[in-house]
């Protein structure tokens, strides 16, 4: 488990008049199906609340499972592939292949076998981490950025500050060397910083957790206090000069370049020389911070701790980072206090699939390979390719139309809608895994370390080489999308293009609902609040007139006011400030996905079916994406910390907003989902 934050230099965004390209004659038949009715709740009235109406039936029938601490239509098509992957690679142990020392057979085939084997691992117990318990704990202070740069190098990454390589947003065709903040084992600031009930309750599991594991390690009472003491005392420290979430979305804030000289002298207290030295960074000559004042107050504060507060610190770290390969007691105590205490989760979920996750997170493309062999067809890509040509020129109309929008900055957006890369389902290239070993003679947690290295590793190679933007960013197999602004690419893997999101049996207009709304959503992305701030060339560059900037900042603040004024649970309020970036995409993947269907049409009248209009199957379609049942824990947890609204809001909020759907279900005034006109915000 690893808490460390992305990266600055990894900001992808995910989703989790020309004539419209015909589509293939296996969607254009006759004999398609509809909406599934049973996922209504007719007891509610569309006008009254859209997502009961069109997700209640879903939510009874699919009530929530103990070890979930939310289930929707995402986590339903993930379990279906976890399904799918399971099969696959029990499967390799039968594979000849996965005899031969060095295959991708064998090492993913071993890898899950280390991963399934609860008895080895209990066994083992504390033993596979200690190796680096006692090298954190037998060095000086003197010893500290020697010691952080051997942990940085794949062993327990988030420790103070972090480095890695990535694109340079202002130069993307090159790498930079990247500093950003640390992480928190709680993940988010505001758990240390805001005093609350539910705050409190966390922190005592906390402290609970912390305890447990050092005492899994043979700390006694005593040195387990010691270890909560210090390292909270320094996390609290380390959390209040943390940017907020708000800021991090701001790619200008995260950009700050400077010299290898500069960083020295801005940071003087850090032997960045030794660091460097031990992470394996070579000839690095400039440096992209991506929080000055954060880095500038660990600057300040390193100096002022004692050897032992650093000790335990780091220590917590390396144990955290390592407890999700060791046995089922950090397995429990991990299980407590991230899933029990905060998300609400009632039981773990089958170690088969914790043991999946092993090899689909190391060897990701080499499972990706034998997943999309037997379950992606070419005539899906082709028919995603299709739709994505209809949603470009549908966006291009939008932008066109666009009444706040100068004609200088609109051929400029233009551009960069035309430069658009597209990568669908898998890579043409797949990734070489010749450098990982796996060796089932040595524990899981010993070979996930060695990997973890290798990773870093390969990531630091990447500092003097041109940025290769073929490269993916997701597995094959993974249920999600992404925009990336440096690359200025959308990208769909394999694993979301299956029902409901992508049905080549049911109807165009559940299609371009659900997987039109998707491929719609991240295009806005490259013309959000973030991603607007990227070119067509994928570089951090003003290419807005200032009055244009001015009308969209002005926009923007009105949707994120319709989201703030949301309470998901009591006196706790959505953050539509944080969620911007999501919201923009997903009410423009709805306006553009509707343009691109009924440009599809090409003048002629779609049927109604099972009493349902083309209009009324296309929203239904991108609500049932978002069908799902979630724990009030969880609420709390994903308002604090994911960039995503609500499904419940993604769907009422969003629609509110959106002239048709009021027409599709006769929404009028009076009605809870009605706005009037003039308090509609429509951006894209």
């Amino acid at each position: 488990m690893n808490h460390c934050e992305n990266p600055d230099y990894m900001k992808i965004k995910t989703f989790l008049a020309a004539a419209a390209v015909g589509l293939p004659m296996s969607m254009a038949a006759a004999d398609v199906h509809g909406i599934e009715t049973a996922n209504l709740d007719r007891s509610v009235k569309p006008g009254e609340d859209f997502f009961q109406y069109a997700c209640g039936g879903w939510m009874k029938a699919n009530p929530l499972r103990p070890e979930y601490a939310r289930f929707g239509m995402f986590d339903l098509l993930r379990d279906n592939a976890k399904e799918q992957l399971k099969e696959l690679i029990t499967n390799l142990s039968q594979d000849p292949q996965a005899k031969v020392k060095g295959t991708n057979a064998q090492k993913v085939s071993d890898l899950y076998a280390l991963a399934l084997d609860m008895d080895r691992r209990n066994a083992e117990g504390a033993a596979p981490v200690m190796p680096t318990v006692e090298r954190i704990n037998s060095a000086s202070l003197t010893e500290l950025y020697s010691l952080l740069g051997w942990l940085h190098n794949g062993i327990s990454s988030g420790s103070f500050f972090s480095a890695g390589v990535g694109t340079d947003a202002k130069n993307s065709d090159v790498h930079a060397l990247h500093v950003s903040e640390g992480g928190l084992q709680l993940g988010d600031r505001d758990y240390y910083l805001e005093d609350n009930e539910t705050n409190r309750k966390i922190m005592a599991a906390y402290e609970a957790y912390v305890k447990r594991m050092m005492e899994l390690i043979g700390y006694d009472a005593k040195a387990q206090q010691r270890v909560w003491d210090n390292v909270i005392l320094l996390e609290k420290q380390i959390a209040k000069n943390k940017m907020t979430r708000e800021m991090r979305r701001n790619p200008q804030l995260r950009y700050n370049p400077m010299s290898m000289a500069e960083l020295k002298s801005n940071y003087p207290n850090i032997d960045w020389d030794t660091y460097f030295s031990t992470l394996g960074v070579k000839d690095a000559d400039r440096v992209i911070v991506g929080s000055v004042d954060y880095l500038k107050a660990i600057n300040d504060l390193l100096p002022t701790l004692g050897e032992q507060q650093v000790k335990d610190y780091l220590t917590l770290d390396a144990v955290t980072d390592a407890s999700g390969a060791l046995g089922q007691d950090f397995i429990d105590a991990n299980f407590e206090l991230f899933d029990r205490v905060m998300s609400g989760k009632e039981e773990q979920e089958p170690l088969w699939k914790q043991a999946m996750a092993v090899p689909n997170s190391v060897l990701g493309e080499a499972v990706g390979e034998l997943y999309v062999a037997k379950y992606f067809p070419e005539e899906n890509k082709a028919y995603m390719k299709t739709l994505v040509e209809n949603l470009r020129t549908a966006l291009g109309q939008h932008i066109d139309n666009l009444t706040w929008m100068s004609d200088s900055t609109k051929a400029q957006a233009h551009a960069k809608l035309a430069t658009f890369t597209v990568k669908i389902g898998y890579p043409d290239k797949w990734k070489d895994y010749s450098g990982i070993e796996v060796d089932p003679s040595k524990s899981l947690a010993e070979n996930l370390q060695k990997a973890s290295v290798w990773y870093t590793q390969d990531n630091i190679k990447k500092l003097h080489e041109p940025v290769d933007k073929t490269e993916w960013h997701m597995t094959p197999q993974t249920v999600n999308a992404y925009y990336n602004p440096t690359s200025n690419e959308i990208c769909f893997p394999a694993g979301i293009l299956q029902a409901p999101y992508f049905d080549v049996t049911a109807d165009d207009a559940q299609n371009y609902g659900a997987i039109g709304v998707v491929i719609g959503h991240e295009m806005t992305h490259g013309f959000d609040d973030s991603g607007r701030q990227f070119d067509k060339d994928g570089n951090l560059v003003d290419w807005w007139l200032p009055e244009d900037a001015e009308r969209f900042t002005k926009l923007a603040d009105e949707l994120a006011a319709q989201f703030d004024a949301v309470e998901v649970a009591p006196g706790v309020h959505a953050n539509g400030r944080y969620t911007l970036g999501e919201n923009i995409a997903d009410q423009g993947g709805l306006r553009v996905a509707l343009t691109a269907y009924l440009n599809s049409l090409k003048g002629k009248e779609a049927k109604d079916i099972d009493g349902f209009s083309p209009l009324q199957r296309f929203y239904l379609a991108y609500a049932n994406v978002w069908a799902n049942n979630i724990r009030p824990e969880e609420v709390l947890v994903l308002t604090k910390t994911d960039s995503h609204s609500l499904g419940r809001n993604r769907v009422n909020v969003t629609l509110r907003n959106i002239a048709p759907f009021f027409e599709a279900f006769g929404i009028k005034e009076g009605d809870k989902m009605f706005r009037p006109e003039e308090e509609r915000v429509v951006i894209w």
